[in-house]
Order: structure tokens, then C-alpha cells, then sequence
């Protein structure tokens, strides 16, 4: 087994293991009597999807991961979802997770519901909706939702850095203590110049999502989260789902780990914490990669952009996915709030979110397939690669021989 490359087919190789079939007969919350590392499993599956246990414990005992989650749908059907601990680690698939970057499908919809509505067009200026200035760089008022959707902005992380996660040194330009807030990041940013004209070079950016964040808060006068719950999850009967904070975890939510420590940005005392509660401002990052979530939350939210349900219909989910004026290689590209890639079948959109102390991974695919992982953990010594669960749960779903008819209870 490789650093570069982890298959599902890996699982049988990896030592400690009775082997998948004998642990995954195991009573469902419990390890099978005699394995060297206990796992506690919990939540339903329909009979034939146990491959899909295999390649997730097996990922997380190679990376030792202590917390993860899984949920796979098809065609809107729930056909598992389950949760997986190490140890004496409970994790069911109501437990919440941060979603990180996963936050971005959420926030598109919210605005792509506004263009829907008549509220916004994707033509309308940035600096026009905020009433920022343009003095820094008269290019900010080439700066619309449209490309703030699509990472066309024109803020480039790989040469100016990524002002989400700068406090410090946001908070010694501005002269004032940490931590600093939302407002303090705009006033930064907006005071320096561009990185590229917008609309020329597809660039990620978290800050861009910061923006849309607070478009929608002064297109509908409600607090983001707020009209995100009312617009796009209730819609969808989802309930769990809220904004995380950095030091204070919600009601069942997992704990997240890291090897690494880190300076706080939550005051200005220096002090070395562990990773993922301190070293970035959750609240933040609340339009970007706020949200908290369970796997089953994310499956139900993707079927949006199947354009079936009330919040989007096909005819707003279409342009959403469509090919960027810009920024479109071999078939890949940025739409509004995914990754996606062209194939002979259809479309796969995804997207991927990376904090410390958190992996996370939602998968559209053509053939009416939708799956979410999530982990308490993106770091560890074996220096394994976490992006390699994507290969590995294609992988899985590609040799399935067929797929069970009915519908797991939503937990």
C-alpha cells in the first residue's frame, strides 16, 4: 500500500483486521468479539452495501481516524447511513461534523433562491450591493455574484494569501486586538488591490464566499443563517444543521483532532492550542465553511441541484452548472458552489472540504448517485493523502453488481 494511492481493495491487507467479512456481521454498535481494535458501527444499510463499511473503516484504521460518518443515496432513496468509531468513540449518523468547504454548495443555493425569486442577478455588482468602494482597485466593480459564485473575483489565495485564515496579521494592519470579525476582513481586503482582472482567472476563494455571505444578509434584511434554514433546508425537511463555533461545540457534535498545535487567533495571548479549536475563527468563516452537518443532511441538500426539489427548479439549476466564462480545463471547471467534471454520461459534481480537524466530501454523480463523508481528523502521522477516500468510494460504487431497492429510515 502507497502513500499516493488507497483503493478499497486495500482492506484486506491491512493488519489487525479478521478480515471485512467477519467484522461487518458484527451486532450493529459493536466490534466483533476478539478483533485487536474495536469498532462500534451504528446506523442502518440495506442488505448488499456492506462493501461501503469495508472501504470507509478501513480508510480510517489505515489513517487512524477516531470519528467518521457515511450516507449514500440514490435517485433521492437513502440506501445507508451510517456512523463509525474507533475504540470507545461513539459516532451515529446523527452526529454533526463541520462541514468546511462543503459550506459552499449551501451558500450557493441561498443565492442562486435569489436570482430565483427576482431578489438578484447574477449580473449585480458586488461593490453596488455593498456599498463598497473602489478606490483601492476600480476593477472591484467588475466583481458580480456571478463570479463570486464561480471563484472569478479576482482574489488569489496562491499569491496574496487567504485573508479567512490571516487574523494576526489582519488584526496588526488594522490596529486592533484579536479576534477580529467579518467586518475587519472586508475593510483589509477591500483596501488592496486585485490580484487579476475578475473574470479572467479562476482563482478559490473563501473570501468570495465571504462576500455572498453578506449579499444575502442585505438582499433579504435577515441573518444569513436565518433565511439558509427558512430558503434552503427547511424546504428539504433538514433540521440539524447550524452554524459551528470555534470553542463551543454543539449537542452532538464530534470532537475533531490534529497532531499539529497552533497560536490562537481567539485573543491576542499566544497561547499554543490544539489545532482545530483555535488556530482559525469559525465564526468567521460562517458563508464559507461554517455549517455543521451529518452525512445524511448533505445528501438530502445535493438533490437541489437535481432541480426536483422546492427550493431550485431545473430551469435555475441548469445555468447554475454550466460551463464559467472562464476557468474551464479538459473538461473541469467551478460552477455555483461545485467542482465539476464532463463525462460521456453526465455530469459529476463534488466538493471537498479541508479544516484542521476536519475531511469532508460530497459526490453528485450522473447516474443518480450521491454520497457524504465526513471526519473528525485531516492529519496524522502516517502522512496518508485524505483526498484519496474520493478514488476509493467510486471505486466501491463502480463494482457494485446492482443496487437494493427501498429506503433506509432517515435517522
Amino acid at each position: 500500500m502507497t502513500a499516493d494511492r488507497f483503493t478499497r481493495r486495500d482492506f484486506g491487507r491491512l493488519a489487525g483486521f479478521v478480515g471485512a467479512a467477519a467484522l461487518l456481521t458484527a451486532p450493529q454498535g459493536t466490534a466483533r468479539a476478539g478483533d485487536r481494535r474495536a469498532w462500534r458501527v451504528a446506523g442502518p444499510i440495506l442488505h448488499g452495501l456492506e462493501e461501503f463499511d469495508a472501504t470507509v473503516m478501513a480508510f480510517m484504521e489505515e489513517r487512524s481516524i477516531p470519528c467518521g460518518s457515511l450516507a449514500v443515496a440514490r435517485d433521492g432513496r437513502l440506501l445507508l447511513a451510517r456512523g463509525y468509531g474507533r475504540g470507545a468513540r461513539a459516532t451515529g449518523p446523527t452526529s454533526l461534523f463541520r462541514t468546511a468547504s462543503v459550506t459552499k454548495p449551501v451558500t450557493a443555493a441561498a443565492v442562486l433562491r435569489l436570482i430565483q425569486d427576482g431578489r438578484l442577478r447574477p449580473s449585480d455588482r458586488m461593490t453596488d450591493l455593498l456599498r463598497i468602494g473602489t478606490a483601492a482597485d476600480p476593477r472591484l466593480a467588475e466583481v458580480t455574484v456571478a463570479r463570486l459564485l464561480r471563484h472569478l473575483g479576482g482574489w488569489d489565495r496562491e499569491v496574496s494569501g487567504d485573508p479567512m485564515f490571516d487574523d494576526v496579521a489582519i488584526a496588526k494592519a488594522l490596529g486592533r486586538p484579536l479576534p477580529i470579525g467579518p467586518d475587519d476582513i472586508v475593510r483589509y481586503v477591500t483596501a488592496r488591490p486585485l490580484d487579476h482582472a475578475p473574470g479572467t482567472a479562476f482563482a478559490y476563494s473563501n473570501y468570495g464566499y465571504l462576500l455572498l455571505g453578506r449579499i444575502i444578509e442585505k438582499v433579504t434584511g435577515r441573518p444569513y443563517a436565518t433565511y439558509v434554514r427558512d430558503a434552503v433546508l427547511a424546504p428539504l425537511g433538514i433540521t440539524r444543521m447550524r452554524l459551528g463555533r470555534t470553542l463551543a461545540p454543539a449537542a452532538g457534535e464530534v470532537p475533531y483532532y490534529s497532531q499539529y498545535k497552533g497560536t490562537t487567533v481567539m485573543d491576542s495571548s499566544g497561547a499554543q492550542v490544539a489545532a482545530p479549536y483555535g488556530t482559525f475563527n469559525q465564526e468567521n468563516n460562517a458563508f464559507n465553511c461554517g455549517w455543521l452537518a451529518t452525512p445524511v443532511d448533505l445528501v438530502r441538500l445535493a438533490r437541489v441541484y437535481d432541480g426536483v426539489t422546492p427550493v431550485l427548479s431545473a430551469g435555475s439549476v441548469a445555468p447554475a452548472l454550466a460551463v464559467p466564462e472562464t476557468g474551464a480545463r479538459r473538461g473541469r471547471y467551478y460552477a455555483c458552489g461545485w467542482h465539476v467534471r464532463q463525462t460521456g454520461r453526465g455530469l459529476v459534481t463534488w466538493h471537498s472540504g479541508s479544516l484542521p480537524g476536519t475531511h469532508t466530501l460530497l459526490v453528485r454523480r450522473f447516474d443518480g448517485l450521491t454520497w457524504a463523508v465526513m471526519f473528525d481528523q485531516r492529519d496524522d502521522p502516517s502522512g496518508e493523502p485524505y483526498r484519496d477516500i474520493d478514488t476509493a468510494l467510486h471505486e466501491t460504487a463502480d463494482d457494485m453488481p446492482g443496487w437494493p431497492a427501498g429506503d433506509v429510515t432517515h435517522p
